[in-house]
């Protein structure tokens, strides 16, 4: 049977999200740009510009795919493949329940993480496994546990650290797919780290469709870039973005080169702000030393 390999990022904001930066356009031109296949917005509790980048991505040679990144009542949670914004602030397994009866694929993002509202283990539904690692029948209870479809083994905004390998580890336990993703917030980040899904039964590209996406994390056909710096695709963004960026901007007017430019200086002002907030505190620590 023939198969094809697709690259996503499955884990990006936009700036509909209150932390992101970017519009939708220029992350799908950079994406395509870099070598991706699909991209995925998830923004913190809102999908209209994710569902407008899905139907935005063939203009750009990309996959559609829409998706959000939902807050529950447990930490996050990366709902991808939907079409209506989860109800907030849920239990994770509801939400779980509510993303697969809608079709959708529910992802752990950066698990165990609580600094960055990563979902505690206690807190993601698994079935009893045995010291093997099989799972344990209890009854019927296995069969009516809604458990996540995948778990984000790598994410780039941790690298190589602890939380990674340990998230890596549950996965194994569990035999839960894993994926990369960039986590970006920033354009030059957008595919830093990115998961290869294998599709079977399409020729190319330009066959796969969302659905297939779907499926084939569903069944667990990916493996995951971003482990060692610099990755494939590393090289190119950080020059590559900058000019990017300017070009966009340069082709969609005066008015959003403005709202950047207004941007820019906030996130400098911010930034400012908080280097002397933090230069106080650490001169008023060193002269607790030595009073």
């Amino acid at each position: 049977m023939s198969s094809v390999t697709v690259s996503i990022d499955p884990h990006v904001h936009s700036d509909e999200s209150y932390d992101g930066h970017e519009p939708v356009e220029l992350i799908l031109e950079h994406a395509a740009e870099i070598g991706l296949d699909a991209v995925v917005i998830t923004d913190h509790d809102v999908i209209g510009e994710s569902k407008r980048a899905a139907e935005l991505a063939p203009e750009y040679g990309l996959i559609g795919i829409p998706g959000v990144e939902v807050s529950t009542a447990h930490g996050h949670l990366l709902a991808v493949g939907v079409e209506r914004m989860p109800p907030r602030r849920r239990p994770y397994d509801e939400t779980i329940a509510w993303i697969h009866e809608r079709g959708g694929v529910a992802i752990v993002p950066h698990p165990f993480q609580r600094s960055r509202h990563g979902v505690r283990q206690r807190n993601i539904p698994v079935p009893e496994v045995d010291e093997e690692g099989v799972p344990v029948a209890d009854g019927d209870a296995v069969g009516h546990i809604d458990e996540v479809d995948a778990v984000e083994v790598f994410n780039a905004w941790l690298f190589t650290g602890y939380r990674n390998r340990r998230a890596r580890r549950f996965a194994a336990k569990y035999d839960y797919p894993g994926v990369a993703a960039s986590d970006a917030h920033h354009l030059e980040y957008v595919g830093r780290a990115f998961t290869d899904v294998e599709i079977e039964g399409r020729e190319s590209v330009a066959d796969v469709t969302a659905a297939d996406v779907l499926d084939a994390i569903r069944a667990g056909t990916t493996t995951v870039d971003g482990r060692r710096a610099p990755i494939r695709m590393a090289a190119k963004h950080y020059v590559a973005a900058a000019g990017r960026k300017s070009g966009y901007y340069a082709r969609t007017g005066a008015v959003r080169s403005a709202t950047a430019a207004r941007r820019g200086v906030a996130e400098t002002l911010s930034t400012a702000r908080v280097a002397a907030i933090q230069g106080t505190h650490r001169a008023a620590r060193v002269l607790s030393w030595i009073t």
